[in-house]
């Protein structure tokens, strides 16, 4: 998956490999997902395919009607065999794309299907501003709710992104013509915090109207956690920052590090500072400029990525922390990148590399172990999805974590040479964390330095506003010190 396409690529414990919609999900929820829940059509008419290839369809002719809809329709029945009460299905792209036609045909299906209190439908559309008139437009809306409706869908609600509060007058056109109750209509504002949006959508009884819908019993929701982590938020001080720099390859497109910045936030809200993030291009670091570029940053975090672009510019960025005592956090790649960059300048291995980025190098301390169950010499499989760890006592991990063992995911190829280990340690750099049996090492760290630390997993895949990865919280405190 590319990141300049499809943005971050999110792994689930299970070992799938989404789009960063499912992160965002999990952050609000605080639920971990499955492979189950992302759904492409790809994957559909993949096992359409193979199923008609298998027989199972009796040499009958196969069509988009029913047996592309009925495969979607599958997906979410699926969850009825699950432990799951309510199944919520984000339907992406716009009404009308050709793309999208299958599926609502599908889900227009499963509201035929089923008793009409178990279905609801909520459209998410948008209500544009034009400040030359000063007025809110609901045109738009009318026209997508108008084009659900031809294909047999008719909305239960509208939620409208607005930018300005939304009107008695047009909350009740948008009853009218689009055919749903005036308490339906529910405002969905640009908040001055992202995590204060379901608090909102409270107050505008968007709870209310689904659980009238749905018949689900009536109850007054416990928010007071999320509420005071708002409140908590909105009364960090702005004037104490902390700026922290994201050194990495696929900066021209912001959501290819989305949970790595999420997750720099939340260690923010922990520590009760403001984090600013900015993101550097590792192309553009060299050995003359690199104290220009980062010398105005109370941290830096090298993260993940693939193949050689850039590589030398993370490498003398983390050779630069390390010399200056600058706090670090490196992850997957930039654990890598660290252990290369040790060797290189530390244990004076000039050729030092990872046999990803050179194949024939005579120091390969990163490297493919042919003996590693699951991965394959020439990388088609990787090592994905919640691997264990332990975490050795004493440690800075051990520190951060409070715990021997811990659950981290992982997307990568490539580990770290155990034939380097001795000669790596015995020079400072430190395994702190390991496979349970030994063999692959998780996290490695340097003692004698305010934060410098790195782990072969991807702890942002986990954070959430309140409950933040560890590994970020240690990184602002020490950049706060």
């Amino acid at each position: 998956m590319n990141p300049y396409e499809h943005g971050e690529v999110f792994v689930t414990d299970d070992g799938a490999e989404t789009d960063l919609d499912l992160g965002h999900y999990e952050r609000f929820i605080n639920e971990n997902l499955t492979q189950n829940s992302s759904v492409t059509m790809g994957k559909i008419y993949s096992n359409v395919i193979e199923k008609e290839r298998k027989g199972e369809y009796l040499g009958k002719t196969v069509q988009v009607i029913p047996h592309i809809t009925n495969e979607i329709k599958q997906k979410i029945y699926g969850f009825e065999e699950s432990n799951t009460d309510i199944v919520i299905t984000e339907i992406g792209g716009t009404v009308g794309d050709i793309e999208g036609l299958s599926i609502i045909e599908a889900i227009r299906q499963v509201g035929l299907e089923k008793n009409p209190e178990d279905v609801l439908y909520i459209h998410v559309t948008l209500l544009p501003y034009i400040s030359g008139s000063n007025e809110i437009k609901s045109k738009p809306t009318q026209h997508s709710v108008k084009e659900l409706q031809s294909f047999g869908i008719k909305p239960d609600i509208l939620v409208c992104r607005t930018e300005r509060d939304i009107p008695d007058s047009i909350r009740e056109k948008l009853a009218l013509f689009c055919n749903v109750r005036k308490t339906s209509v529910i405002q969905n504002k640009t908040a001055d915090c992202l995590y204060a949006v379901p608090l909102m959508l409270e107050e505008e009884g968007l709870a209310r109207e689904v659980c009238n819908h749905l018949k689900l019993e009536k109850y007054i929701p416990d928010n007071s956690k999320w509420e005071t982590m708002i409140e908590n938020i909105r009364n960090i001080d702005k004037n104490k920052v902390v700026k922290i720099a994201i050194v990495g390859k696929y900066i021209k497109l912001e959501d290819s590090y989305i949970s790595v910045i999420e997750s720099l936030y939340h260690a923010g809200f922990a520590n009760h500072v403001k984090v600013k993030v900015d993101l550097v291009d590792s192309e553009t670091i060299t050995k003359g400029n690199v104290k220009d570029k980062l010398s105005i940053y109370d941290g830096i975090v090298v993260p993940g990525g693939f193949g050689n672009r850039g590589i030398e510019g993370k490498i003398e960025t983390i050779k630069y922390v390390r010399e200056n005592k600058v706090p670090f956090l490196g992850i997957c790649l930039g654990m890598q990148m660290a252990v290369v960059e040790f060797a290189r300048n530390v244990l004076n291995l000039k050729d030092a590399n990872s046999a990803e980025l050179e194949e024939n190098t005579k120091n390969p301390v990163i490297h493919i172990m042919e003996e590693q169950k699951g991965i394959d010499k020439k990388g088609g499989t990787m090592r994905l999805g919640a691997y264990p760890c332990v975490i050795k006592e004493g440690s800075l991990a051990y520190q951060l974590y409070g715990e021997k063992e811990i659950s981290e995911r992982h997307r990568h190829r490539y580990e770290y040479n155990n034939a380097y280990r001795q000669q790596l340690e015995e020079a400072g750099l430190k395994v702190s964390g390991t496979s349970p049996d030994g063999l692959l090492v998780e996290i490695v760290e340097i003692e004698d330095h305010p934060y410098f630390i790195a782990g072969q997993f991807h702890p942002e895949l986990k954070s959430r506003p309140n409950k933040p990865a560890p590994l970020f919280v240690g990184l602002v405190k020490a950049c706060l010190k």
